[in-house]
């Protein structure tokens, strides 16, 4: 069974050549994440098949990405503690004709926003995508105001939905994890409201007044730091990869949710020191339902926090990877239906990644077809092993057909040579399929 096959196995659109056509799509596009609809599809029959599918306005996005929420429930299922990381990002279709498009940052930027919450293990390990909002915003009036549904609603939004979802998880502690733009009173007060069936994980955004008269962090800053915790910044675009020190505070403290209320909440504060010269020190402000008196937890949320990286990486190969602005379809409702295919792609190229460096010993057929790792030995010009080989061996085979060049120093792949590399090896691997098929006929 493909990936695809086993990842859609439960999708159910009302017909099963429908079925049978998003399953296939998802193999296309997971095989050719970076070429067009037309250039993945095997032929002008199947490139309309495939556009008739994300034409058809009785499938709902939400209907084509359900199998995979439900395979995601399964993942998360055996993990003690699932991080559930929300973030928005601009989708920038300018210049296309697409009908239903809104402006972006700039009113002249035409595109659409997506806000995924994206389930990740504490080591790091996608689990899939949780949930989604997909929308343009509306065009501002003469007088500067913006119709439609304000958009912090969907912070809220998201922390319901992941509280529902705790219940059908008993022994999972699911925690909501966001930037700065979730740093929302009304959030806070709802979550207690619901009795923190998950717990929350937001950065600082406002140095709030306490109800004493000091403001949060200098309160929070003003006792002793509970110790120091050392990590590495992996290298980023114009940025090396360096370590760095920063000394840790915490304290529980009342905020101000009304005015005869407040909610307790902790507030952790991570500040580097002895950062280079030039380089502006990294520092976070945090804040939590859970409890961090001792700096083991306060140093848990850090770390906990930190992985809301993973969510910027899936927007990498979503936009760079598989080239979703790039798309040319006609309505945003199409875009929708091709971005809940795209989505489960990038998880899967994230997921490919981190599981070749944090689980390396993985057999590769759990998550590779036999033609498929044969291939990348092939490509390699490797003779291929009579046995299945260890998943971090594999994902180094693909990334190699990719750029990477797996010198000594070069550490483990990243994604773009992963998802370049991994287009030869869907190709080869179709050949060689065709060419048992032919010869056993």
């Amino acid at each position: 069974m493909s990936w695809a096959a086993d990842e859609f196995e439960t999708i159910d659109l009302g017909d099963q050549r429908l079925n049978r056509r998003t399953v296939l799509l998802a193999e296309r596009l997971g095989a050719q994440p970076t070429a067009s609809i037309p250039a993945a599809c095997g032929g002008w029959a199947e490139t309309q098949a495939a556009y008739r599918l994300l034409s058809d306005d009785d499938i709902g996005w939400a209907d084509i990405l359900a199998p995979h929420l439900a395979r995601t429930d399964e993942r998360m299922a055996a993990h003690a503690v699932v991080l559930c990381i929300q973030d928005t990002t601009e989708l920038d279709f300018n210049g296309q004709a697409i009908e239903g498009l809104g402006p972006l940052s700039f009113e002249a930027q035409r595109g659409m926003y997506l806000h995924p919450t994206y389930a990740v293990s504490p080591a790091r390990e996608p689990l899939g995508v949780l949930d989604a909002w997909m929308w343009a915003r509306e065009p501002k009036a003469d007088d500067g105001t913006r119709g439609g549904l304000t958009e912090s609603v969907r912070w809220i939004e998201g922390y319901e939905r992941i509280a529902e979802r705790a219940a059908t998880l008993p022994a999972t502690r699911l925690v909501y994890v966001a930037d700065r733009e979730a740093d929302i009173v009304a959030l806070m007060a709802r979550a207690r409201e619901l009795g923190c069936p998950a717990d929350w994980l937001l950065r600082s955004q406002h140095n709030r007044a306490l109800p004493g008269g000091d403001k949060l962090w200098p309160r929070v800053l003003g006792a002793e730091p509970l110790g120091e915790i050392r990590f590495t910044i992996p290298a980023r675009k114009g940025q090396k990869a360096r370590q760095v020190r920063q000394q840790v505070w915490s304290s529980r403290v009342k905020l101000k949710a009304g005015p005869r209320d407040h909610l307790e909440a902790t507030c952790v504060i991570a500040r580097e020191i002895g950062a280079p010269a030039g380089v502006k020190p990294v520092e976070w402000r945090l804040l939590t339902n859970r409890e961090a008196a001792s700096f083991e937890a306060a140093s848990e949320l850090i770390d906990w926090y930190r992985a809301r990286w993973e969510i910027e990486l899936f927007f990498h190969v979503l936009k760079n990877g598989c080239k979703v602005e790039a798309l040319q379809l006609a309505t945003v409702p199409r875009l929708e239906r091709a971005l809940a295919l795209f989505m489960v792609v990038a998880w899967r190229i994230a997921r490919l990644m981190r599981l070749g460096r944090t689980c390396p010993e993985l057999e590769a057929e759990l998550l590779f077809e036999r033609d498929e790792w044969q291939a990348a030995f092939i490509l390699n010009k490797q003779r291929p092993p009579e046995k299945p080989p260890a998943l971090n061996e594999m994902v180094r085979l693909v990334a190699m057909l990719g750029g990477f060049l797996g010198r000594k120093g070069d550490g483990e792949p990243g994604v773009k040579t992963i998802w370049i590399g991994l287009q030869r090896v869907m190709d080869f691997a179709a050949g060689l399929k065709y060419a048992r098929d032919q010869h056993d006929e």
